[in-house]
């Protein structure tokens, strides 16, 4: 005989104690209650399931749940079966006293890093996730290569080599659990072979900075002018030698300059030289509006350069979908690396097919479009209510770089949370060693308001500027 759904209720563990089957039952369930075992609100299994569970006669589960009815412990209502009372004595109305992160929670939210989440794509993520799931293996359920879904990867392959110029084979890619965890998997495999220093651009991002040390590497700033960042040894006075370089040459963050073809080519040059490592990370690489799409530096050379992407600006940081296109020698080495690491296969496979479909390019354009906007009205609205603030940064990305004048950084970011606003200072991104002469700026992220606010965003920032 097949049992139906309806027949199985929820698991309810129960310590009975006490003289008699029923005033055992009534204590322990009253217990449970009294002690915040069980919610108010928390349901209750049907009396015809406790039963079976207990192995009881169901009229004693029927005459324990009537007592504890009658004396206010639990409440039956028509339809929505036995549940948890609420004993919360009756008092006033009182205002609820705000949480301290409430109370300075801003009203508007220009910290650069995220995407407008508001449009992430859930009509299409769904239909994607239920034509994934309807065609997926039943081995696809299982443990599986640690080095990501065959879907995912065979798809990400073709993307990549379209959209970005990355040297893509799926049996070089490995999906990792968001940019950090592909970093985390990366700096494994260094100390492993043995390395222990890792440079990193003298302004990026200190989440990045504080993995890599506590994993054990050192992570000296690389040389840094006013055309952007130089190889390892490209500074006259030299560098200490390192195991792997970490770079946004796309679109650098936080300050926005493409990495100089010259200085690709030397970057290069060093990894050859000195059997390094490229550690690419394609921040904000699909979103581009006033020039060419700067391509995957990878494509120079795939044995030497680690791409590492992720779906976190194009779709949403929850997601946790990342993937690193590693060389053929590191592929195998990674995935040792790689145990309980990855993210979710059910995941994976809606990714797969949102790519396939070509939704996710179509989501690209459309978000690319609407950022573009906002970049215009940005740029705009300073240029008539503060002309004497300098934008960059802002060919590509979803954050632009607002120069201030010198001194004034601290209190321009005092000032806009006062008028509400969240706002990071340039500052806050510069590597602790970096010989670097003093400049003032803010770092504006764009993407993060919902359309409906974001005038709002920009009339508080403009208040907020010197």
């Amino acid at each position: 005989m097949v049992e139906s759904w309806a027949t199985f209720g929820v698991d309810l563990h129960l310590d009975r104690s006490g003289p008699g089957l029923r005033r055992g039952l009534t204590e322990a369930l009253r217990e449970a209650v009294r002690g915040g075992r069980l919610a108010p609100g928390t349901r209750l299994p049907s009396t015809r399931s406790l039963a079976a569970d207990l192995g009881v006669a169901r009229n004693t589960v029927a005459e324990v749940y009537a007592d504890l009815i009658a004396e206010g412990w639990l409440a039956a209502r028509q339809g929505s079966g036995t549940r948890v009372a609420d004993r919360t004595p009756a008092t006033p109305e009182r205002r609820r006293a705000p949480h301290p992160r409430e109370r300075t929670r801003p009203a508007y939210d220009l910290v650069p890093g995220t995407p407008e989440l508001a449009s992430f794509p859930r009509t299409h993520w769904l239909r994607a996730a239920r034509r994934a799931l309807a065609a997926a293996p039943d081995q696809a359920l299982g443990y599986g290569d640690l080095r990501g879904r065959v879907e995912l990867r065979t798809a990400l392959a073709g993307y990549l080599s379209r959209a970005r110029g990355v040297h893509a084979d799926p049996d070089r890619i490995v999906v990792c659990a968001g940019f950090l965890g592909g970093l985390g998997v990366l700096a494994e495999l260094l100390r492993r072979r043995g390395g222990d220093t890792v440079a990193v651009e003298s302004y990026g991002l200190p989440h990045h900075r504080r993995l890599l040390e506590n994993a054990g590497c050192a992570t000296p700033p690389l040389p840094f002018d006013d055309r952007g960042t130089l190889p390892p040894d490209g500074s006259p006075e030299g560098r200490a030698a390192a195991d792997a370089v970490l770079l946004t040459p796309s679109h650098q963050f936080p300050l926005g300059l493409p990495l100089l073809p010259e200085r690709r080519t030397a970057l290069i040059e060093w990894a050859r030289r000195t059997g390094g490592l490229v550690l690419e990370d394609d921040y904000d690489g699909e979103f581009r509006y006033d020039r060419q799409p700067v391509g995957a530096l990878q494509g120079l050379d795939p044995d030497r350069v680690v791409y590492l992407g992720t779906a976190s600006k194009s779709l949403a940081p929850a997601l946790r979908l990342g993937w690193m296109v590693l060389p053929p020698a590191l592929v195998e080495e990674a995935m040792d690396a790689m145990a309980g690491r990855a993210p979710g296969v059910l995941d994976q496979l809606t990714l797969a097919a949102f790519l396939s479909s070509g939704d996710y390019d179509r989501h690209v354009r459309s978000a690319r479009l609407r950022y573009r906007r906002r970049r215009d009205a940005l740029v705009a609205a300073l240029a008539e209510r503060a002309p004497g603030v300098r934008v960059s940064g802002i060919a590509a990305g979803l954050h632009a770089v607002l120069e201030l004048p010198p001194g004034t950084e601290r209190q321009t970011v005092r000032a806009a949370a006062w008028h509400g606003l969240a706002v990071h200072g340039l500052s806050m991104f510069r590597h602790p060693e970096a010989a670097l002469p003093p400049r003032d700026a803010l770092v504006v992220g764009y993407g993060t308001p919902p359309d409906h606010a974001w005038a709002g965003a920009l009339d508080a920032l403009c208040r907020a500027l010197p």
